[in-house]
């Protein structure tokens, strides 16, 4: 199965300097539309105006953190089957259990490479297209 590389991804993060990072990676492995935004707040609402196909978001952010953009976007009716990835420095298994009880698809620990990300990719896609 070949990952549609025009899909639409929006990348969540208050550091800018990782949001650049994220959109890098994201081009050096195919990915061309991708958007930016700095907190939750406003990834909910470019979420709710554009379509979507993934979101990459940060966990620890001002304003909505990512759990709790998780939580609102699980629980639109129009969002609820977007493709989520929950990018975090927190690795305890706590954190990676509610992030999965919350509906993520895939947890990525920083700092991380695109190898990583394209292989996390993937398998979500491979997943959802096999049921």
């Amino acid at each position: 199965m070949q990952i549609d590389k025009n899909m639409k991804i929006l990348v969540v993060d208050d550091f800018a300097s990782m949001r650049r990072t994220v959109r890098t990676i994201l081009k050096e492995i195919g990915f061309v539309n991708i958007s930016e935004a700095e907190d939750g707040v406003r990834a909910l609402a470019q979420l709710k105006s554009d379509k979507f196909e993934v979101l990459i978001t940060d966990w620890n952010m001002p304003s909505m953190d990512g759990i709790t953009l998780v939580r609102m976007i699980r629980g639109d009716a129009e969002l609820k089957d977007m493709i989520v990835f929950m990018v975090t420095a927190e690795a305890e298994a706590d954190h990676v259990l509610e992030a999965i009880k919350m509906g993520i698809n895939d947890y990525i620990v920083k700092p991380f490479t695109a190898e990583v990300l394209q292989k996390k990719l993937e398998k979500v896609f491979l997943a959802k297209h096999a049921t």
